[in-house]
């Protein structure tokens, strides 16, 4: 698949799920203002996908008006067992690579389930996507951020709420309605 359909397909699910439910507060302004990069890795090699998690590391450092990134893994990490060990490997990447404190890892797999959690509980969308993916976050830019949130701690248990109350069924229909997006010819 293009490269740029997964980005539209990510963006889709952004837009008509994150933001439209406001399930993270902040996405909404870094989408509007152009400061999300997405970076898709179309490699099925573990030691690729590690790479990648250094390289846009490399350029938020370089690029200050890139405030988040999106690392989709396409073709990789299917299994949620496998992305979890992945994530486990990514996480300490970026403390090898003195990236701890600096950098922060977000975590997003079509197959997402809570520990504990029954797979069908709809809260488990609070962290699934379309692709497997790690979300790649400024550390200060965050704390920055929840110290203007009010009561920050909440929106774990709000995103719980809303998407109980959205149901299963509405939110496999978002998630599928991404993947319906195709780019026009010459795109």
């Amino acid at each position: 698949m293009p490269t740029e359909q997964i980005i539209s397909q990510t963006k889709t699910w952004l837009t008509s799920f994150i933001i439209k439910y406001n399930i993270c507060p902040f996405a909404k302004q870094e989408y509007d203002r152009g400061s999300i990069h997405y970076a898709v890795i179309n490699s099925n090699k573990t030691e690729h996908c590690l790479q990648a998690v250094i390289s846009e590391c490399l350029r938020l450092d370089a690029q200050t008006d890139i405030e988040t990134t999106l690392i989709i893994y396409p073709d990789h990490l299917s299994q949620f067992d496998d992305y979890l060990d992945f994530l486990s490997l990514a996480e300490s990447l970026l403390i090898t690579q003195d990236y701890e404190g600096i950098y922060q890892l977000a975590s997003f797999h079509p197959q997402y389930c809570f520990e504990g959690e029954s797979p069908m509980d709809p809260a488990n969308y609070t962290n699934r996507s379309p692709y497997p993916m790690l979300h790649l976050i400024r550390e200060a830019s965050l704390e920055h951020a929840l110290k203007s949130f009010p009561h920050p701690e909440s929106i774990p248990e709000r995103n719980i709420k809303v998407t109980r109350e959205l149901g299963i069924e509405k939110i496999q229909d978002i998630l599928s309605h991404t993947f319906s997006v195709n780019l026009k010819p010459g795109k």
